[in-house]
Parts: structure tokens; sequence; C-alpha cells
């Protein structure tokens, strides 16, 4: 072979093993795929310049239920304004939940997701539930300041003096009940913030193209008619959901009837009775988008709730069994109770055997929605 391609031959060999120049720390760099820099216009790490350092590692853990993991969104919008180049991780059980352009990684809890964050450093972590296995791997990661609820001794306990009062509202009903402080306002004060409204951060799918034939009125009121399994003593009967749809259709409104498969027979029997619109039940994304086609929406204490206040809708919401402080509707709605006070706080069975819901009238209900219309 001739020395001059011989010596070539090596020189390539010898640029093939160069070492490339990475950035770990930079915001966009992903370790095991190309980031979006570098695939969008063929930037290198060394001189690139959307080359952006993180400012902040925080790891947060909400794992359920589906509606604490939207109503605790809000922290990153407060976390972003105080660390614009912040990189934000987030595991749940609710992954698809979460809207992916806000937040850089979120995982489902499980073994790989626990490997992850056990084995990075982490500027902020937070843990907001009280579930064993969540306390548990926020006792285990390692992080310069830590928010929530560890593991200690076998059992849940604050991580610091700022998670007493949400701690001892779960332990204690009485607590609870004098308590007058929303959900957010909490979670804030837990990290060490002052909560200001921060809206939730929720993906409402329009890119999917969902198309809808809704029914037409002055305006669109949806009716969201279940309450889950859990806390059965919020149920509504099917007679005075259809004597709504009726009112409420009588006044010009169009009105949907919203559920999944759960409320599919509730739902069908209300259609019958009132002549209120029921497409069916659908998958997650395709029903929020239901939703948003919506002006303002009547539901009770449920997922329905937070997917409403998600999306800045207009709401209605019957509660009995809750503190009414929980609830921020971020001004855009009003709480409809009981007149007399309910017996069953956090209960998932009346102590009388018929719920106070039962008091509630659909007369009631379509003043409130009239009122939160002219909102």
């Amino acid at each position: 072979m001739p020395k001059k391609l011989r010596g070539s031959r090596i020189f390539l060999h010898l640029a093939i093993f160069v070492r490339m120049i990475y950035k770990a720390d930079c915001l966009h760099f992903l370790g095991h795929i190309p980031c979006k820099p570098h695939k969008e216009n063929g930037f290198h790490c060394e001189n690139c310049p959307a080359y952006t350092p993180i400012e902040k590692r925080i790891l947060i853990i909400k794992l359920g239920a589906m509606g604490d993991v939207i109503r605790t969104t809000p922290l990153i919008t407060r976390y972003k304004a105080l660390y614009p180049h912040a990189k934000f991780t987030w595991i749940t059980l609710y992954p698809d939940i979460l809207p992916k352009g806000e937040i850089h990684e979120v995982y489902k809890l499980g073994i790989e997701a626990s490997l992850y964050v056990q084995n990075t450093h982490w500027d902020i972590a937070i843990n907001l539930d009280k579930e064993k296995e969540a306390a548990a791997l926020l006792t285990t990661v390692s992080a310069d300041e830590k928010y929530g609820f560890l593991l200690k001794d076998g059992a849940t306990q604050p991580a610091n003096e700022r998670a007493q009062h949400k701690f001892d509202t779960g332990l204690f009903d009485d607590v609870s009940q004098a308590n007058n402080k929303n959900y957010c306002t909490e979670i804030f004060e837990i990290c060490g913030l002052k909560y200001a409204s921060e809206p939730y951060l929720l993906d409402n799918h329009a890119s999917k193209g969902y198309t809808w034939n809704m029914p037409k009125g002055k305006g669109l009121i949806g009716l969201n008619t279940g309450c889950g399994d859990r806390w059965t003593t919020r149920l509504w009967s099917i007679e005075k959901w259809a004597q709504l749809a009726s009112q409420l259709r009588s006044e010009g409104f169009g009105v949907v009837l919203l559920g999944g498969a759960q409320e599919h027979e509730r739902n069908l029997s209300i259609q019958e009775q009132s002549g209120a619109d029921y497409p069916g039940h659908f998958s997650l994304s395709q029903f929020i988008n239901q939703i948003d086609q919506c002006d303002l929406v009547v539901t009770q204490v449920t997922m329905g709730m937070h997917l409403t206040l998600g999306l800045g809708k207009k709401i209605v919401l019957m509660n009995n069994i809750f503190n009414p402080h929980e609830f921020d509707l971020f001004g855009k709605g009003e709480i409809v109770q009981p007149m007399n006070p309910c017996k069953c706080f956090y209960r998932g069975t009346c102590v009388d055997g018929i719920s106070c819901m039962e008091t509630l009238e659909p007369e009631t209900l379509a003043e409130a929605v009239n009122r939160v219309w002219e909102l």
C-alpha cells in the first residue's frame, strides 16, 4: 500500500475516535439521543448557540389522585418564574395528564424512574403525597432542599415544619374542618412559597383534531354526573340531574352530559328523561377536549372539577363532604352545598342512610348556573 494512502487511513481512524465535546449541564442535553438543537440545526455542543446551563434541577413526586396531580401544576409556573432555566422532573402514576411541553421529564412510578431519581442529585426535591412509597422515594434521593413528606420509623412524616399543617389536616378531622386554606396555598407554603392564584397547567388536546357536534344555544353547559367510587356520598340522583338538564334547556342553554364508562348507563337514563345531548364516553384526552367545548360545567368534587378549572372554564361545584375552603375556583364559579351541614366529612357512606345531596334541588343549581353565567 502506498505510504500516502496508508497515512490517510490512519488519519481517518484517528478522526473517528476523536472525543466529541458534550455539555451534560445543558437544559437541552438528553444523553441517550440527539438533542433538539442538534436535530433541527445540526449544532454541536462545542460552539452551540442554544447552550443553556441548567439553573436548578427540581424533582416533584406527586403520584395521585389524577385531580390532585393537575392541581399541583401551579408549582411549575412559580418555579419557572423564579428559575427560568430550571429542569423539571415529575414522578407520577398519571403521566398522560401532565403537559409535556411544560415539564422536561415525566415518568410513571416504577423501578426505572426510581433508579434514575435515586442516582441524581437534585437542588430541590418535593413530595406532596403521604403514601409510603412516595415518602420513601423522597427519603432516598439526594437533594439540597427537601419539602413535603418523608418516610421515618416506618411511617410518613413531615420533612420540615412547613409541611406540618398539611400533615395535621390529613390526620385529624376537626383540624381539617377548621382549615381555611385552599390546596394550592398549602402546597406552596410547604415549599416556602406564597400562592398567587397561578393557573393549572393542562393540555386541551386541540392539536389532535377532535370534532364535535354539540347542541346549540346561548351557551353550552356540561353536566358531569358522576363522582367516582370512593366518596359515593357525593352522588346526586339521576332524576335530579334530568330535571336540571330539562330546566337549563328550557332557558335556552345547550346541555351535554359528561362522564366516563362508569357514568354511561346513568347518562343514557338522564338523556332519555331530559333530551340532553350525550355523545358517549371517551379516552382521557378526548374527554378533556370535550370539556373544553363547554362554556360552563356543573360537577361534583371529582376529576371533572380539576379538568374544568385547568381549562379555565366557568364552574358550578356541588360539595357536601369536603371543606369548601379547599377549592380555589379562580373567580370563575360558585360552590353549592346542602343547606344543612353534612355529617359525613370525608366519608364514603352516609351516616343517615340518605345523602344530604338529595336536599339540593335542581332549581337551586339552575339559579347558580345563571349567576355564574353572568360572571
